[in-house]
């Protein structure tokens, strides 16, 4: 009776907070993963845990060079993969006073552009894989624009589009795709930006929803009571912009009109 192989993840951003504990949900069941950091430290230990199991591959992924070759180097090991998790980003807020485009770069570039480069590595490799399947981490603050995420907020709907866009183009290569809304998880860089936000989800208790809900590969997997969570941090913030939930931008004086 032949065994079934193990199944074969590539996990970006996995040496800390979240993309550590969804390390640790899949390496418990057996399966092999890919883990990619910018930091190696945490990812050797995680493989000295899990022997035989763990392909550590540490890199900056908004290198398009350096995730070309990433793939190069699973495609070798592997010659295929199954799964490819995009949940590595960062989160950084704008001063509209001292508006600097570079911080809009700097966060595209990490969030959006580098999930892109991913997705040209992986998706030769996903096409020879068993039931393969495309999960990206995008955010509830892509519904409503929020004061200060003209960064962050940018770079999760250009990723919710391009999952969502992707999910139509790989259907026919039986690829599924998984959005992941997870709010605001307990873990950097959320809890670093706002510690006192209520209903934050610690990292495993996040990485073991996420886990079990993608064994049924939904559309997207939300996070309950996180939309609101994700909006209260902003609340606090230096801007007089008010918020109305469930309805559009208030304003508090009529909009300027343009001369004829």
């Amino acid at each position: 009776m032949s065994l079934t192989p193990p199944r074969r993840y590539w996990l970006t951003g996995a040496s800390n907070g979240l993309g550590a504990s969804l390390a640790e949900e899949i390496l418990k069941t057996g399966a092999h993963l890919a883990v990619t950091s910018r930091s190696l430290a945490p990812l050797k230990v995680l493989s000295q845990r899990y022997p035989g199991q763990v392909l550590v591959l540490a890199g900056d992924m908004t290198d398009s060079q350096t995730v070309r070759e990433t793939g190069e180097q699973i495609a070798e090991i592997w010659g295929s993969l199954d799964t490819l998790i995009l949940n590595a980003g960062t989160c950084e807020y704008v001063d509209a006073k001292q508006f600097d485009a570079s911080i809009v770069e700097h966060v595209v570039r990490t969030n959006l552009l580098a999930s892109s480069y991913c997705v040209e590595a992986a998706l030769p490799l996903l096409r020879a894989g068993t039931a393969p399947h495309l999960v990206g981490l995008a955010s509830p603050v892509t519904y409503l624009p929020l004061p200060r995420a003209e960064a962050y907020g940018n770079s999760r709907a250009g990723l919710r589009y391009l999952f969502e866009s992707m999910r139509l183009d790989v259907a026919s290569d039986g690829v599924e795709v998984t959005v992941v809304s997870p709010g605001a998880p307990d873990t950097p860089p959320a809890a670093k930006k706002d510690p006192s936000a209520p209903f934050l989800w610690p990292a495993a208790k996040a990485a073991r929803y996420i886990f079990e809900k993608l064994k049924n590969r939904p559309l997207e997997i939300h996070f309950a009571g996180t939309t609101v969570a994700e909006l209260w941090p902003m609340a606090k913030l230096p801007c007089k912009t008010e918020l109305t939930i469930g309805k559009s931008m208030v304003r508090s004086s009529p909009p300027i009109m343009d001369s004829p």
